[in-house]
């Protein structure tokens, strides 16, 4: 046979062959349960040809990382069938803390090998646990979450296979990597989320302008903390702290600035010498404390003050004992309250119309956190600063990385 004659079908067999494997994706989202409200889609085919096209373009990274003594089983052998849209989902009601997701096994025996290669514990009847995931084996099924409050729910929504609530990809995702979906009824808002070279972007618009404007204020202002927010994003984040706060102490506006120092603290203890007196010992030691300003405005301040003194935020050196960073002052001002450090004064930033998050990453902030294992320091080391911001209804976060050889999705 003329070998010129299969060059042809040869070609179409493998493009057919690519376009199965990368682009061919099945979009019914079957493991989202009815009483979803927050669903984090992820699009693997897309993330994984994004990975594919980044590492040919770094011939440094062709080699690999892993070392003879890896014992690590890959997720690649982990017995997982990889879902063409990884499906992550919060249940109405639950704690934010609580997320969930649904994995397809197609070995079992595979699957516990790997959960037993990266240390997660069995705790019986097929659960399994590290730190603070929870995964529960169903048959040919995973149920993986930060909790095991809704394992059973959710099992049995399984055998139902969500007949009643099967949502499409579409609804959810278009043209990015991946997404997070608000869901309320029948109305879904959908941000997507973008992974570039060196940031993360969540966002419902294109145009980001006016936002990536206050980005560049901040930065000139280099706090590592800076914050400001009207009534209705008070309301969403005081959810996260104290639900009651905004019906009890009426609070329709908050601005801060902080910033990190290393100081030193000084422990009195006391002990006996060899005659069984009392002797006073001082130790001192390195700290990081934070010198801010907070500006709470509320709507009826009175009701505000009272509210503080009810939860006993108040004390009688008139500090601000709900901020467990002392010593602090608080100052009642015509519309609300001014909470200042008291050791190093700091001053706010001037007033925006706009409503921002932005924190700076700090060493200080990073040699903090000692519960960390030595991966995640290496990607909080990686950032350079996060960023949430909104305008009337459009909202943007940015993770903003520390520019770097390699793009994030090989870094990370």
């Amino acid at each position: 046979m003329n070998k010129k004659k299969l060059i042809v079908p040869l070609i179409l067999v493998l493009a057919a062959a690519f376009y199965l494997v990368f682009f061919r994706q099945d979009k019914t989202l079957q493991y989202i349960p009815e009483n979803a409200d927050v669903v984090v889609l992820i699009d693997v085919k897309k993330l994984t040809r994004q990975y594919i096209s980044n590492l040919i373009a770094h011939p440094s990274k062709w080699s690999g990382s892993k070392t003879k003594d890896n014992k690590e089983i890959s997720l690649k052998d982990s017995g997982i069938r990889i879902p063409d849209f990884l499906q992550i989902f919060h249940l109405k009601d639950t704690r934010f803390s609580e997320w969930y997701s649904v994995v397809e096994l197609k070995d079992p025996q595979k699957f516990s090998a790997f959960l037993k290669s990266h240390q997660f514990i069995s705790e019986g009847k097929n659960l399994f646990r590290k730190e603070q995931i929870f995964i529960k084996t169903e048959g040919e099924k995973a149920i993986i979450g930060t909790s095991v409050t809704a394992f059973e729910n959710i099992n049995k929504a399984l055998f139902a296979s969500f007949e009643k609530n099967k949502l499409n990809a579409d609804q959810l995702i278009t043209h990015s990597t991946g997404s997070i979906s608000f869901i309320s009824g029948q109305k879904i808002q959908n941000f997507s989320i973008e992974l570039k070279a060196d940031e993360i972007e969540i966002k419902n618009t294109a145009d980001t302008g006016i936002l990536a404007s206050v980005i560049d204020e901040v930065q000139k202002r280099n706090h590592f903390l800076e914050i400001e927010l009207d009534a209705r994003n008070v309301k969403n984040y005081a959810h996260f702290l104290d639900k009651n706060l905004i019906d009890s102490a009426q609070i329709n506006y908050c601005k801060a600035t902080a910033d990190l120092e290393l100081v030193n603290d000084t422990i009195i203890s006391y002990g006996y010498d060899d005659n069984f007196n009392e002797i006073e010992k001082k130790t001192v030691q390195k700290i990081i404390q934070p010198n801010y300003i907070i500006d709470l405005q509320s709507q009826v301040p009175e009701k505000a003050g009272v509210y503080f003194q009810h939860k006993k935020w108040i004390n009688a050196q008139n500090q601000f004992t709900a901020i467990p960073f002392q010593p602090n002052h608080i100052d009642r001002s015509h519309g609300g309250f001014i909470i200042k450090s008291t050791r190093k004064p700091i001053s706010l930033s001037p007033k925006r119309t706009g409503n921002y998050i932005f924190i700076k990453n700090s060493p200080l902030l990073l040699s903090s956190l000692s519960t960390l294992t030595n991966r995640e320091k290496k990607v909080l080391s990686d950032i350079e600063y996060i960023f949430y911001g909104n305008k009337a209804q459009n909202y943007w976060v940015k993770i903003k990385a520390k520019e770097g050889k390699l793009p994030l999705i090989l870094r990370w």
